[in-house]
């Protein structure tokens, strides 16, 4: 069963990747459907930017903890669902990297899930399902929610670099098709999340599809007119 999920995976590679890019106008339009004048939102942004203060005055050796143990939970997360059962997880003691084992081999969403899948984020958006079930949602949550979206870009910007070993495996031409927009959708549907729950998540993911489909629609107007 695990080989037949890992091949299935491989088939949806350059398919996702294509669309990433492809949605990349449709990720940048619907920044225009949310709205900025409402405390949710305020607050989501206070949350983002205390992030970095809050940033500035962590102890380095820490972040760099915290950052690779997310990385390693994110690979053994996206093996678990694959099926791939995890054997080991662990930071090195000197801080300067860590690794996941696992049995069977490797997909590309494995290797590249760190680098685009909010995974604390994911467990902030389902104990805040939570919480909503028992009590009203309030500004604390989003702050909550913004500081967590900008935990998200730190990570990723800074794990980013060439000798990332992560990266070469997948392919560098991936990596530029398909991050960016994992990242812009990512983003986008914690921004959505924190608007109006798991509804707005999936309001979201339908505006994509809705502007990608006016585009294209666009684009062949465009072209017919061309010829």
């Amino acid at each position: 069963m695990q080989t037949l999920v890992n091949k299935f995976v491989e088939l949806l590679k350059w398919p996702v990747a294509l669309y990433m890019l492809l949605s990349l106008p449709a990720f940048v339009q619907s920044l225009a459907y949310f709205r900025i004048n409402n405390i949710p939102t305020l607050s989501l942004i206070g949350g983002f930017l205390a992030f970095f203060i809050i940033r500035g005055f962590m102890d380095s050796d820490s972040k760099t903890t915290m950052e690779i143990a997310a990385h390693e939970m994110t690979h053994a997360f996206f093996a678990l669902i694959t099926l791939h059962k995890v054997k080991s997880l662990r930071v090195n003691p000197e801080n300067d990297g860590g690794a996941m084992t696992f049995e069977g081999q490797a997909n590309w969403l494995i290797i590249i899930a760190p680098y685009f899948f909010p995974l604390f984020g994911m467990f902030v958006m389902f104990g805040i399902s939570f919480y909503t079930h028992y009590w009203d949602y309030n500004f604390i949550l989003s702050l909550i929610m913004g500081f967590f979206i900008g935990y998200h870009v730190d990570t990723v910007t800074s794990q980013i670099h060439e000798k990332q070993t992560d990266l070469p495996k997948v392919g560098y031409k991936f990596c530029f098709v398909f991050l960016p927009g994992a990242n812009l959708w990512a983003i986008g549907s914690m921004a959505a999340f924190n608007s109006r729950g798991w509804d707005g998540f999936f309001v979201y993911q339908n505006l994509i599809a809705h502007l990608n489909n006016q585009n294209v629609e666009l684009a062949q107007k465009y072209i017919s007119n061309i010829f």
